[in-house]
């Protein structure tokens, strides 16, 4: 009787070890995305990219994009640096550049925009020009802030931004914001992820403060019984560690 105990101890023992093991290895690697789940992330690690955006941080589908009103472009001419500039596309579609003037930017790709200028300039101006157009901000590019921030709102990123300077653009947090409840929703993958962030520990730099990209949904939590997100915030058991809590 006395061996049957011992025996069914040590087993006991060694599938708790293995349960330890495997959860530890889950934790160095990237969640596995599940239907209708949450991955929860507390400061420390950080999201995986949008769908939206390749690993170096570029958008994706750049030969697909349409340019649209207020992105701003860069258009360069090989041979001709005094044509080189940053324009802005208006609301209405058009930009204006030196020697050609108003050429319609809106709802063509960069591509086409390159042979519409070239051949503008090879009208009249230079002969078989070269011309490059780079989407330097994309219209599409926005980051929604909504919670205990002064104004919530839709706001453009104009280059690599993160959660704290998102935050100060959206006029700071309110009385009744949790600092240790800032969510960060992002689609990756097709499915909705999201990462619970600690404000305190980013100011102290006890942890990283994380990139926000386009179309990632910030929202900061309110404290105390009016929280919306207090179960998908408890989800996380430790600092740093990938859990799955449903929303």
């Amino acid at each position: 009787m006395r061996m049957r105990t011992r025996r069914f101890q040590f087993l006991l023992w060694l599938v708790l070890a293995c349960l330890c093991g495997l959860a530890l290895s889950a934790c160095d690697s990237d969640p596995v995305i599940v239907s209708g789940s949450t991955h929860v992330v507390a400061a420390g690690n950080s999201l995986p990219v949008p769908d939206t955006t390749d690993a170096s941080g570029a958008y994706k589908g750049v030969d697909e994009y349409r340019i649209g009103a207020m992105d701003l472009l860069t258009i360069s001419v090989f041979g001709a640096a005094e044509l080189n500039q940053d324009v802005r596309v208006n609301s209405d579609g058009t930009i204006s550049l030196p020697l050609i003037g108003i050429v319609h930017a809106g709802g063509r790709t960069s591509s086409e925009l390159q042979r519409d200028i070239a051949a503008k300039l090879a009208a009249g101006y230079l002969k078989n020009p070269q011309v490059g157009v780079f989407i330097k901000e994309y219209v599409s590019q926005r980051v929604t802030v909504e919670g205990a921030v002064q104004k919530s709102g839709v706001y453009p990123l104009t280059g690599p931004t993160t959660l704290l300077q998102v935050l100060a653009v959206s006029g700071g947090l309110t009385e009744m914001a949790n600092t240790r409840g800032v969510i960060v929703f992002r689609k990756i993958k097709g499915e909705k992820m999201a990462a619970v962030f600690d404000l305190k520990a980013i100011h102290t730099g006890a942890a990283e403060d994380p990139r926000i990209y386009g179309d990632d949904v910030v929202v900061v939590d309110m404290s105390g019984s009016k929280s919306k997100f207090k179960m998908l915030i408890q989800a996380v058991p430790l600092l740093g560690v990938f859990t799955r809590g449903y929303y």
